[in-house]
């Protein structure tokens, strides 16, 4: 809003003697709505809005792109006052210097022109400069520096009510089940009340789907309610059902379902033993996430399996959660070596995420007492982008190994213990899952019991914890199974 103001009302801050700023970087992962907000920034303005992209400006002709960059600040000039928006800025705005392979010298040539450009900006121009980019990192310091791009507004992915908001604005688009119940009951009820009740629904619903989408950006939410239209289209619905964006909800997470793929009886077996460890694990370890679904079913990005969960949004991670996620991601090669005479390659995702998990935890968090409170640089020097060598002696990087597996093997220990304990109910989890390929969170409730702690998770609570919130309904059984839970010294399932 800053950005308006000033462009709005120039005189307020000239006569005071300020001068407006140049422009802003917009940063931030891909899909969160840079673009958009720069359009909305010049739409509530009320001035001319120059788009253009970085790439656009490099050709294989020497001085195209630099003349580009003149022609289009000419015409903002001419139309200001206006603002200029440069997407994926990072195309012509890398650090000049570091190329090793020749070819820079266009892009470089329209750097510097964008860069005398900016400087050429008289006070009175006001033309306004947004470049957006998810690699700021990788941006020439000359262009950073204050005169030129003097704020940098970071653009992160949403939270959860960020999400449920985006979500409402996708959803009054489609034809809703929910919003068709609506129409058919409430024939006689006045048209505020009719309004107020479609309100609810429509909040209702985003509420819960926001809590379904953790980490998702503005574009994966479009997406994820247009692949819901999608799949009830197929299914010859007349409106859209919760289901429908549950569906797409786990094609974007998990990818498509691959029913082509058939697996064998044993294959089958061992991929619903391995899933069995997972969910066990997250149901018993205090600080693994709500689990929402756990399937056999084979889906696209080559899983042939998968446990959905509901991490919260947050920002600080402590050292137990690390733990409980190493042994919750163990938990499926462990469940495989307590079942079976062999192992198979299905954790080596699992491997990935719990190494660079332990990597992180001990170089860079701190979290080791042979090494202490130091962030070690694991990128190493590099030339032209190729690592040479780490900054860290030989000794180090053996002691920085040796925490590592420190730490996997204390959490495959812990993990192995654990299931031991609950070997019935992985038994149990794994066989409902070869007969039914999806077990829901209500299904592991009714074979293990409530979980033996309470939930940390609001918007899991607020949203999805049963279908309360969807409904409706008072949270009154539910809150007394928790308390009961927390009453009891030992969980029913724990007896298993």
């Amino acid at each position: 809003m800053e950005f308006v103001k000033f462009l709005q009302n120039p005189e307020k801050y000239e006569k005071l003697g300020a001068k407006i700023p140049r422009g802003a970087i917009l940063s931030g992962p891909p899909g969160t709505g840079k673009t958009l907000l720069a359009k909305a920034t010049a739409g509530e303005a009320g001035v001319p809005f120059l788009s253009v992209s970085g790439s656009e400006f490099v050709e294989m002709f020497v001085g195209v792109g630099a003349s580009r960059v003149r022609d289009l600040f000419k015409k903002a000039r001419e139309m200001a006052p206006a603002i200029i928006f440069v997407d994926e800025i990072d195309a012509i705005g890398k650090e000049r210097g570091n190329g090793r392979m020749g070819g820079n010298d266009e892009r470089e040539n329209t750097l510097n022109q964008l860069l005398v450009e900016m400087d050429g900006f008289d006070t009175g121009d006001h033309v306004v400069v947004l470049a957006g980019t998810n690699r700021p990192d990788v941006l020439d310091k000359a262009l950073l520096r204050p005169g030129r791009f003097d704020r940098h507004i970071s653009i992160d992915v949403p939270d959860v009510e960020g999400r449920k908001e985006i979500f409402k604005v996708h959803l009054n688009k489609l034809k809703l089940a929910k919003v068709e119940e609506i129409d058919i009951k409430q024939k006689d009820v006045d048209f505020a009340k009719y309004q107020e009740f479609k309100t609810k629904a429509v909040e209702n619903l985003a509420g819960r789907l926001a809590a379904l989408t953790p980490g998702f950006a503005g574009a994966d939410i479009a997406n994820c309610c247009n692949e819901g239209a999608l799949f009830a289209a197929r299914e010859n619905a007349k409106s859209v059902e919760v289901h429908h964006f549950e569906q797409a909800i786990e094609r974007v997470v998990a990818g498509l379902e691959k029913k082509s793929r058939i697996l064998s009886p044993d294959e089958k077996k061992t991929v619903a033993y391995h899933e069995a460890g997972h969910a066990i694990c997250g149901w018993f370890l205090e600080f693994a996430d709500p689990l929402v679904k756990v399937s056999i079913i084979p889906r696209g990005q080559g899983a042939l399996g998968y446990a959905q969960y509901l991490p919260k949004d947050q920002y600080l991670t402590s050292q137990e959660q690390f733990r409980h996620r190493m042994i919750m991601a163990l938990g499926g090669r462990v469940s495989e070596e307590l079942h079976f005479d062999t192992v198979t390659s299905g954790a080596l995702d699992d491997f990935k995420k719990i190494t660079l998990m332990a990597q992180q935890m001990i170089t860079h968090l701190g979290m080791s007492n042979k090494l202490g409170q130091i962030c070690y640089d694991t990128s190493g020097d590099s030339n032209g982008g190729f690592k040479v060598h780490n900054n860290y002696s030989e000794e180090t990087a053996k002691i920085i190994d040796e925490e590592v597996k420190r730490l996997i093997d204390e959490a495959h220990a812990e993990c192995t213990r654990l299931l031991k304990e609950k070997i019935q109910l992985v038994d149990a989890v794994a066989e409902e899952l070869k007969e039914k390929e999806v077990l829901t969170r209500e299904d592991m409730v009714r074979i293990c019991g409530p979980r033996p702690f309470l939930e940390r998770n609001d918007a899991f609570d607020k949203y999805v914890h049963g279908d309360d919130a969807f409904k409706g309904k008072p949270k009154t059984k539910l809150d007394k199974d928790k308390k009961e839970a927390d009453d009891q010294d030992s969980p029913s399932a724990a007896t298993a």
